[in-house]
């Protein structure tokens, strides 16, 4: 990084800057998803088609994201951010026009484009502006939008599509885009890097390559199920093409990703543990809604109503825990988080057809609140973690493993509950698993709920394995003096 000193007095206009995007990403995020149906009738396509608005908007920010933290890291975040949320302006605005399917995909792609530099560099830029003593409470607001911004997805969306035309899905974003470049060009200091630094394109390639082909793969498992083989061929090659990217940047003078990032421990450790949670999380709002419509025949509107509650209970949570966690340190948080989440994962594994809707809040709100308590902390301990001339690269990391949690948990998830649903039915036909008896629906659900309590139970061993090394550190350390 450069050495000129760091200037606090601006951090909330940063924030507010960075905010803009946040919002608008994780609107943007859950606000087209449920438009596909509409899409499928008004454009006259299949829903294998129409899911491309989904799927290339997901490929191409997963496949740039750590690119794009690399050239931060380089050249500067400014620049990069604002040019992020123009391309996604523009983007917004082309998808608005569309005429056609086609149109709205290629739309999406620049859509994506534009998310993927915003959403590689949101965290770096807010971990440089505030000091790191107030680096939990800074992430723990952005936390707040992210909730915010998954509360009202669903809901704007929703009033959008009952009174105006899918257009406006994405006209939406304009304002906000604007405002937010403006407040970017004005507050967010521009801080270029020192030196002349290369760009490792054969590592950003084969690590293009890579991303595509394992998110393939999801794309195609959620779609299709496990039998296609494509699913495993595609996979297969997901893991040599990374095994070749590994080698490329241990071998490589300016790598793309400084592998040495992952010797150290705890910033591995807490990548890990974001994963999983991701997984999760993914996997329950995937299943949640098939649950209350197809075994409590609730309408659309009252599941919509019922799925804010662990996004509402995070978004009370996310503030406190990041600035508790600059008083108290991180790890302890993460655990308490993670064995929150795990008592309402676990609570979720009683569900049936005479659930009541109050039991099913507790239960889905203790999950938010175990992610409110887990993500600002430990978001702040891999950043506190990254060197400074990293930041970018470990933003990038952050923002890839959350994106490649949720995919995964769609996917797996979506699959394993089919596939168990299907198997209770004793020989009975049905088209579609969602026409499956309650019962084999209800069967079909706790197996898939029962692999998400396995992996957050993983996450809980792991995550205790770390706060038990620290606080034998700190020991060893006070003993040592």
């Amino acid at each position: 990084m450069d050495n000129l000193p760091v200037d606090y007095s601006k951090k909330w206009l940063v924030m507010a800057a960075v905010s803009c995007e946040v919002f608008l990403a994780t609107i943007d995020g859950s606000i087209v998803n449920i438009a596909l149906d509409t899409l499928v009738q008004q454009l006259h396509q299949p829903l294998a088609v129409v899911e491309w608005v989904v799927l290339a908007y997901m490929l191409v920010i997963a496949t740039l994201m750590l690119s794009i933290g690399r050239l931060a890291d380089m050249f500067g975040k400014k620049k990069l951010f604002a040019a992020g949320l123009a391309t996604f302006t523009i983007g917004s605005l082309l998808c608005g026009l569309s005429p056609n399917i086609y149109w709205l995909i290629a739309s999406r792609v620049v859509q994506a484009v534009g998310a993927s530099m915003n959403m590689a560099l949101s965290t770096a830029i807010i971990t440089e502006a505030f000091p790191d003593q107030e680096r939990g409470k800074a992430l723990g607001i952005i936390g707040l939008f992210v909730s915010i911004g998954v509360i009202a997805g669903p809901t704007l969306g929703g009033i959008i599509l009952e009174h105006l035309t899918w257009h406006w899905l994405f006209f939406v974003n304009l304002p906000i885009g604007v405002i937010g470049f403006i407040l970017v060009l004005l507050f967010v200091p521009a801080r270029r890097p020192l030196g002349n630094q290369k760009f490792d394109f054969l590592g950003a390639g084969t690590l293009f390559v890579a991303m595509s082909c394992f998110l393939l793969s999801l794309s195609i498992l959620q779609t299709e199920g496990y039998q296609n083989a494509i699913i495993y061929i595609l996979f297969i090659a997901a893991i040599v093409i990374a095994g070749v990217f590994i080698r490329v940047e241990l071998r490589a003078n300016e790598p793309m990703v400084d592998m040495r990032l992952f010797t150290n421990w705890l910033f591995s450790t807490n990548l890990i543990t974001c994963f999983i949670t991701f997984v999760a999380s993914a996997g329950l709002t995937l299943l949640m809604p098939l649950y209350l419509q197809n075994v409590m025949g609730y309408d659309p509107q009252r599941t919509g109503l019922l799925m804010v509650a662990s996004p509402l209970a995070m978004a009370l949570v996310a503030p406190f825990s990041g600035a508790l966690s600059d008083k108290v340190g991180s790890r302890l948080l993460t655990t308490l988080g993670l064995v929150f989440a795990g008592i309402g994962y676990t609570a979720f594994l009683s569900l049936n057809e005479h659930t009541s809707t109050l039991a099913y809040i507790l239960s889905y709100a203790a999950v938010g609140i175990g992610m409110g308590i887990f993500q600002s902390p430990n978001n702040s301990t891999i950043m506190g973690e990254a060197p400074k001339d990293r930041l970018g690269v470990a933003s990038g990391l952050l923002s890839l493993t959350r994106i490649l949690g949720q995919a995964a948990g769609i996917s797996i998830l979506g699959a394993l509950w089919e596939a168990n649903v299907l198997a209770k039915l004793n020989g009975l036909q049905v088209s579609d698993a969602t026409q499956a008896p309650i019962a084999a629906q209800v069967l079909g659900l706790h197996d898939a709920l029962l692999f998400i309590v396995v992996i957050i139970a993983l996450a809980i061993i792991l995550s205790a394995w770390a706060l038990v090394i620290v606080r034998r550190a700190k020991q060893d350390a006070i003993t040592a003096d």
